[in-house]
């Protein structure tokens, strides 16, 4: 438990800071980061690292990287999915160029790659 809650206030974090960073990038200023209480419990998924870390400890950190990638884009992808069922999906990347049904966008591949390994660093290392 403390480690889903671990994961969700990070995830909320990074979310805050990669959006008031993209705000920044559009010409504002103020440095807006938002986020939904809906991301809460789905970031806090990335606790499942901790016991698939043990499995994957012999593989070399790019192939774990992919892993958690193609575990993060599938969680996003369901969750986003089941929330847009709803009318609750906080998210819509359906005008990005490289979107899978506005639910998920391939070009940010690199950074669920980093934020599996972030994750990983922090459940299994620190």
């Amino acid at each position: 438990m403390i480690s889903f809650v671990k994961c969700g206030i990070i995830g909320w974090g990074l979310e805050i800071f990669w959006t008031g960073f993209q705000s920044l990038r559009q010409g504002d200023g103020h440095l807006t980061g938002h986020s939904s209480l809906w991301m809460f419990p789905i970031y806090g998924m990335a606790a499942a690292i901790g016991p698939v870390y043990q499995i994957l400890k012999p593989l070399n950190i790019f192939f774990r990287g992919l892993i958690y990638m193609m575990c993060i884009f599938s969680v996003e992808y369901i969750t986003g999915f089941l929330l847009r069922e709803m009318n609750l999906c906080p998210w819509d990347y359906s005008q990005a160029a490289w979107n899978v049904d506005g639910l998920i966008r391939l070009d940010y591949a690199p950074l669920w790659f980093i934020a599996g390994l972030l994750f990983e660093w922090i459940l299994c290392r620190l």
